[in-house]
């Protein structure tokens, strides 16, 4: 049986800070000219609590044959995960351009375009995302094709950057405002946009376990409901908390027009659909019993986020 954590708190703050120093590792070893490695540093090492790289290490280490211990990562593992960190900061450092989302701050400091330039930052972005897909390249898995394969696929025009463009479009950036009426519309736009990646790093600890298809399918169910908790939270957390507090910019959803779950159901009704997401995300996950401890626990802490 998996080693279970005493603590899931403390092992998944242990498991963000090895991944945190194999990210300055990573950029440290590159050669490429010193203003853009400075600009991916500033954005990749600026904290956060690297929860899609924990997604896919703790999934990998749920669904990895009992025989295995938990330090005992399967092959190429730290670089799946890192690569899908590279993703999601590639995807803020592009989001918070004044021709997207426009923020000055994130994670508690300028935003990459305002530290260095916007030329910087879209360059920056640019080289994350490819140095995504050089890492699980050459990460020597026997299922790399398929891991390729579903990060392309999350984070590009069905994923992602697809739900990104939902998104301005919904402010009305090219002419009248697609109106985002239900929670069905928002729940689908945001499945892309933030979901997304979520349930990306699930299918990738899948693959990296060499899982069969019906566990990779329950973990995908783990990351939808989990994609769309974080993303409830993170409307809620718009509304509820301060600058400071979140460490970027609050209130402004409302202000870009954005239709949001709170805008939708009141502040009360979105806790009530956040807490009834994060039920299903736990039901899945009811046959895997303790071993799940650090997967439920990490759904848990969405439900009072204050950052």
């Amino acid at each position: 049986m998996n080693d279970i954590p005493a603590d899931p708190k403390a092992h998944l703050v242990q498991l963000a800070e090895t991944i945190s120093r194999d990210m300055d590792q990573l950029l440290a070893d590159l050669k490429a000219p010193e203003r853009l490695i400075a600009a991916m540093r500033h954005a990749v090492l600026a904290g956060g609590k690297r929860l899609r790289p924990v997604l896919v290490l703790e999934v990998a280490h749920l669904l990895t044959a009992s025989t295995h211990a938990r330090t005992q990562l399967p092959p190429g593992a730290p670089q799946v995960a890192m690569a899908l960190e590279c993703i999601h900061t590639y995807s803020l450092i592009h989001d918070d351009l004044p021709c997207m989302d426009d923020d000055d701050l994130r994670r508690g400091q300028p935003t990459v375009h305002k530290a260095f330039d916007e030329a910087t930052a879209i360059l920056a972005g640019d080289a994350l995302q490819a140095l995504a897909f050089e890492l699980i390249a050459t990460c020597g898995h026997p299922k790399t094709p398929m891991m390729m394969r579903d990060l392309a696929r999350a984070c590009g025009a069905d994923g992602m950057v697809g739900g990104q463009m939902l998104d301005l479009a919904a402010e009305g950036r090219f002419g009248e405002a697609t109106e985002i009426k239900d929670t069905f519309a928002l729940a689908a736009m945001q499945a892309m946009k933030t979901g997304a990646l979520i349930e990306v790093a699930c299918t990738l600890g899948a693959h990296l376990a060499l899982a069969p298809e019906a566990e990779r399918q329950r973990v995908a169910r783990f990351g939808q409901s989990l994609g769309l908790a974080f993303q409830i939270s993170d409307d809620l957390l718009d509304v509820n908390a301060t600058t400071d507090e979140a460490g970027k910019r609050t209130g402004k959803d409302e202000n870009a027009g954005k239709t949001t779950w709170p805008g939708l159901m009141g502040v009360e009704g979105a806790q009530q659909t956040l807490d009834a997401t994060l039920a299903d995300a736990m039901a899945t996950l009811e046959p895997y019993g303790d071993n799940s401890a650090s997967l439920r626990y990490l759904a848990e802490s969405l439900r009072h986020r204050t950052r």
